[in-house]
């Protein structure tokens, strides 16, 4: 079907939120790059505009994937603890009650649901396929795994 006679002139001044206008704009790769030029990272509002926000950024970054590692151990930990009480329980007449279980079960989904949320903002970050970004993503899981992780890792590198 041929729709070079319609006429599209109606469609100008139409923009969506994010998308040009007067706003910083954002450029999105699709390729490895080193370049930061007009570079936002998963928000509008996270734009990098120099040297300056490029440094900000890539701290905050570090900071952020350390945060995970640091989850993660807080969830190790609750796990080794309700595993404790739960096997410590059982040597007693009725051991734990069902509330209890329950409610340590509620605590784990919750710190499961934190590192899912968690590890794909990490995700998305990586998937700005900026290479200082990458580096900061990196930097950062080595920086969290050194002061956070007490415990050998309970589960393999990936999204969840």
């Amino acid at each position: 079907m041929d729709h070079s006679h319609m006429d599209h002139g109606g469609h100008m001044g139409h923009d969506m939120p994010g998308m040009g206008g007067d706003g910083p704009k954002c450029n999105m790769n699709m390729l490895f790059t080193w370049d930061t030029t007009d570079l936002c990272i998963v928000f509008p509002s996270w734009h990098i505009s120099g040297t300056g926000s490029l440094i900000f950024s890539l701290l905050a970054v570090v900071l952020l994937t350390a945060g995970y590692e640091a989850i993660r151990e807080i969830s190790r930990r609750y796990e080794a603890y309700s595993k404790g009480i739960m096997e410590g329980s059982r040597g007693r007449n009725g051991g734990v009650g069902r509330s209890a279980e329950q409610q340590m079960k509620m605590i784990k989904a919750v710190l499961y649901a934190v590192q899912v949320f968690y590890s794909f903002f990490i995700m998305l970050l990586f998937m700005t396929y900026n290479g200082w970004i990458m580096l900061a993503v990196a930097v950062g899981a080595f920086v969290g795994y050194l002061m956070f992780s007490q415990s050998s890792s309970t589960k393999s590198v990936a999204c969840h």
